[in-house]
């Protein structure tokens, strides 16, 4: 192991010597036993405050404490699912600050208190978490639970916690005498931000008349990342409930702003209202973007993964052997294409056993590690059709028996609240028993989080993707594939457009008219491209494992895409005066 000293700046020095980035999310993947997330947009924050924190960028960032985490899924033979409250012990794990700030919900004063947690980078340098909370003596028993659940409650609920979030946060930040210049809304849950910014801009209070001069002084500091790509998905509240929950003056202050569409309050058009900088999470999702919202400028930057978290330990210690530079700059990764054939296999087959065992303990099922193994886990919402690959069950089996077994690992959690998600889970589990047989396994694995996705992503074979588009804004599971070298067999959708290279690092599914049209597709490409070269060619499937880890593992991760978030959205004027003075230097 080659050993690295912590840079003393910060890569391409564009950062100021003074000044915080404040990241603000709902949610946050900050480590396996802290359940704070709920899948994607949790775990990409996590990834990028763990870059950030690598990478020695003077960050800081902001959540809620989610006292009773997401939900714990447990699932009936049937596929019903059941959820559980996952209660933790923020003091297990971080410090109270003594710091506190206040918000105005329905007309009553809340009090937020923050707890810190320091998220170590590998050279040392410490990105601080702060989790608000609103479980304080003072305040009433309904805003004690405001922190309480992610995700949980009706709109009211939601709005409420956003409140806390946005405005609690900068006002958090002020009491903890934080010094930021820039802050950076990861999805419009957090856009109450800029209504904070704005009355401090102001003096204080909503009385008033905005100008000009308050809009731009707001979004100097401000830049915005939305990761949807459906208009439902934008979080919308009622004229009604923003008059009742953030008082009348702001709501017609917003409204005048133009963060109105359709008579309803929409975060996205307050983000971007009062943003110098948005962007979308990949190619094919700013597009979408930019039609949703042809009146502002969105730019993109593509998601990736934090590397060192996603790949496993068996391939990180071949990477450590071959490329010992890869843990100081990810576009080392892209010499894994000189990797031999036999250990990038071993190293795998290491991978692979590691997900058995934890299928085998979970259900009691012994699979063949010698089987060629899919893996579909996602959020179970029924546009990413987990269904798909289960379209025509006798083509399956046949394919099944002509690849000489086939494995099929599926995961992922419905919202509480999503019964057609419950439904899809419930009809995936009835097609696996029906299915499965001596060539055929299907299994569906309860409680999809953090550990169990990092032994999927790393111990499949193939990681498949089926979403209906195009309503996948990026998608970060096939990313943590082919870190592993896994490559994937996928929609063009999302990231998967920029990063699908036909027969090397993985396979499209081809657009269709209807889902039976994309189904056959999959059923093509798996007879005719992906079991073949499986089953026949173990040496040309390792030089396709190393492809897809050269090729997508050195450009779609964290790393990467912090460094365009610094030199693009938090500090682009450093970077143009750097650019002026190399100028000068060469004109001399």
């Amino acid at each position: 192991m080659v050993e690295l000293t912590h840079p003393k700046t910060f890569p391409y020095e564009t950062v100021p010597s003074t000044g915080q980035v404040a990241y603000f999310s709902m949610e946050i993947a900050i480590q396996p036993s802290m359940p704070t997330y709920s899948g994607g947009l949790g775990v990409l924050a996590g990834d990028t405050l763990r870059s950030a924190a690598d990478m020695g960028l003077p960050l800081v960032a902001f959540t809620l404490l989610h006292r009773k985490g997401y939900f714990q899924q447990h699932l009936s033979p049937a596929g019903m699912q059941s959820e559980e409250v996952q209660p933790w012990n923020p003091a297990d794990f971080c410090t109270e600050e003594m710091a506190r700030a206040t918000v105005a919900v329905e007309g009553r004063t809340v009090t937020v208190r923050a707890w810190r947690y320091d998220l170590e980078g590998r050279f040392g340098h410490v990105v601080p978490i702060f989790l608000l909370d609103t479980d304080l003596e003072g305040n009433s028993g309904w805003d004690r639970g405001l922190t309480d659940h992610l995700y949980g409650g009706d709109t009211n609920y939601r709005l409420e916690q956003e409140i806390v979030l946005g405005m609690g946060g900068v006002r958090m930040a002020n009491a903890l005498g934080l010094q930021v210049n820039v802050y950076h809304m990861n999805e419009g849950h957090a856009a109450l931000l800029t209504l904070a910014l704005l009355e401090s801009q102001m003096g204080g209070g909503p009385p008033g008349a905005v100008t000009d001069a308050d809009v731009e002084a707001v979004q100097r500091k401000c830049v915005f990342t939305t990761h949807t790509p459906v208009p439902a998905g934008h979080d919308r509240f009622s004229t009604e409930q923003a008059i009742r929950i953030l008082g009348g003056d702001r709501t017609a202050r917003l409204e005048k702003q133009g963060c109105f569409r359709d008579g309803l309050l929409n975060m996205t058009l307050l983000a971007l209202r009062f943003s110098r900088y948005a962007n979308a999470v990949s190619m094919q999702h700013g597009k979408v973007s930019r039609l949703m919202f042809p009146d502002a400028t969105i730019h993109t930057i593509t998601n990736g993964v934090h590397a060192p978290t996603w790949i496993s330990e068996p391939m990180q210690q071949l990477l450590d052997e071959r490329i010992p530079e890869w843990r100081r700059d990810h576009l080392y990764l892209r010499s894994a294409i000189e990797i031999p054939e036999s250990p990038m296999l071993a190293a795998h087959a290491r991978a692979k056993e590691e997900l058995l065992a934890e299928v085998g303990s979970r259900t009691g099922l012994v699979l063949n590690p010698k089987v060629l193994t899919l893996g579909f886990a996602r959020r179970a919402a029924t546009y990413k059709r987990a269904n798909l690959l289960l379209t025509d069950a006798e083509r399956l089996k046949a394919i099944a028996a002509k690849a000489g077994g086939l494995q099929i690992l599926y995961a992922g959690k419905a919202h509480p609240q999503d019964e057609p998600g419950k439904g899809l889970i419930r009809q995936v589990v009835e097609e696996a028993a029906k299915l499965s047989e001596n060539e055929l396994r299907i299994v569906y694995l309860e409680n999809y989080d953090w550990d169990l996705g990092a032994r999927l992503t790393a111990g499949v074979d193939v990681w498949v993707n089926t979403p209906r588009r195009p309503y996948e804004a990026s998608g970060t599971s096939g990313m943590k594939a082919a870190m592993n070298g896994v490559p994937s067999l996928s929609i063009l959708d999302g990231w998967w457009i920029e990063g699908c290279i036909e027969g090397v690092t993985g396979w499209a599914i081809e657009d269709g008219e209807n889902d039976t049209d994309e189904a056959n597709s999959l059923y093509d490409k798996l007879e005719t491209e992906v079991i073949p070269l499986y089953r026949d060619d173990q040496e040309k499937w390792a030089r396709l494992m190393r492809t897809t880890l050269a090729f997508n593992g050195s450009y779609f991760n964290t790393n990467r895409m912090v460094k365009q978030y610094t030199r693009n959205a938090y500090y682009p004027q450093r970077l143009a005066e750097m650019a002026k003075v190399q100028e000068e230097a060469y004109a001399d």
